[in-house]
C-alpha cells in the first residue's frame, strides 16, 4: 500500500503568503496523527495562578534535567506564566480526561483546579497530586515559535506515582496507553 504524499508548495514571497487557509489545515490534520502525551502545565507565583492543557512537551536533555514547553501567546495562561518564570509539567493518566479538558478549554483560573489534589514541590507552582510524573522547573530562556513561545525549562524536582496508564492525545480524541 503506498501513502499519498502531499506537496508543499515553494516557499512564499510575504508572510501573508505563507500560511494559506488550506496549507494551515492540511498541516493540523497532519499534527492531530501525531500522537503525544496529554500534560497539565501549572505555573504560580507574583504574577498568579495559570495552567493549561499541553501536547507540546518534550526532553531537551538529561545533563542538566531540561525539558521544552510550548504555550501559545494568545492562552489566558500565557501572561502568568511568562511573568512567574516557573511551571509544574504534570503529565496525566487515563483518569485526568475531565482535567485535560477544562484546562484545555475556556474554564476560569480557580475552576481548573477544583476538583483536583494539588501540593507544590520547589518552584512553587502546582504539582497534581496524583500525576503520573510531576516535573517542576524555572524558565531558562524563551524563544519565538510564530504564534508560540518555546520555553526551555530547567527541571528542578520530579515526583512519580506508580501505577496508571498514559493519557494520549491522538487524531483529536483522547485515548489510553
Amino acid at each position: 500500500m503506498q501513502a499519498s504524499a502531499k506537496m508543499i508548495p515553494e516557499a512564499p514571497a510575504t508572510i501573508a503568503e505563507a500560511v494559506p487557509d488550506q496549507r494551515k489545515q492540511d498541516y493540523r490534520n497532519a499534527m492531530a496523527r501525531l500522537g503525544a502525551a496529554v500534560n497539565v502545565v501549572t505555573s504560580d507565583g507574583p504574577a498568579g495562578l495559570a495552567g493549561f492543557a499541553a501536547t507540546a512537551v518534550c526532553s531537551v536533555t538529561d545533563d542538566p534535567p531540561t525539558l521544552l514547553v510550548c504555550i501559545n501567546r494568545g492562552s489566558s495562561a500565557y501572561p502568568a506564566v511568562n511573568a512567574n518564570r516557573v511551571l509544574c509539567v504534570n503529565t496525566l493518566s487515563h483518569a485526568h480526561e475531565d482535567l485535560s479538558r477544562r484546562f484545555g478549554g475556556k474554564t476560569p483560573v480557580q475552576e481548573r483546579f477544583e476538583g483536583a489534589s494539588w501540593s507544590v514541590l520547589e518552584t512553587g507552582a502546582p504539582a497534581l497530586d496524583d500525576a503520573l510524573i510531576s516535573l517542576d522547573c524555572k524558565v531558562k530562556s524563551v524563544s519565538d515559535g510564530g504564534t508560540h513561545d518555546i520555553l526551555i525549562c530547567e527541571v528542578v524536582a520530579i515526583r512519580e506515582n506508580e501505577g496508571g496508564q498514559a493519557l494520549i492525545y491522538f487524531d483529536r480524541r483522547y485515548h489510553t496507553i
